[in-house]
């Protein structure tokens, strides 16, 4: 099996803050960012909620995609969330 990586896009339960990463162990990281195990943004901002990732064959493609999100407006952000996670689910459970 192709190693695969991964954006993802994190809030908070009152989904006022946004937070994108890139990861190649998606599971892992979503429970670093839950158990607070990552000192930083997510910890201080409480971003426990997985809205919405994408997967990549290529750690490229995904940094690309990654800065591509990062670059855009917290519309932008919302808006993607909204067209696949249109209730903003947490997709961790």
């Amino acid at each position: 099996m192709d190693k695969q990586y991964y954006i993802y896009i994190l809030t908070n339960y009152k989904e006022s803050v946004l937070y994108t990463g890139v990861t190649s162990n998606l599971k892992k990281r979503i429970y670093e960012h839950k158990n607070k195990l990552l000192k930083g943004f997510s910890q201080e901002y409480n971003l426990n909620k997985l809205v919405y990732y994408e997967i990549f064959d290529d750690i490229k493609l995904a940094i690309k995609r990654e800065k591509q999100i990062k670059g855009g407006s917290k519309q932008k952000k919302i808006d993607l969330i909204k067209r696949l996670n249109p209730e903003w689910e947490d997709l961790d459970k």
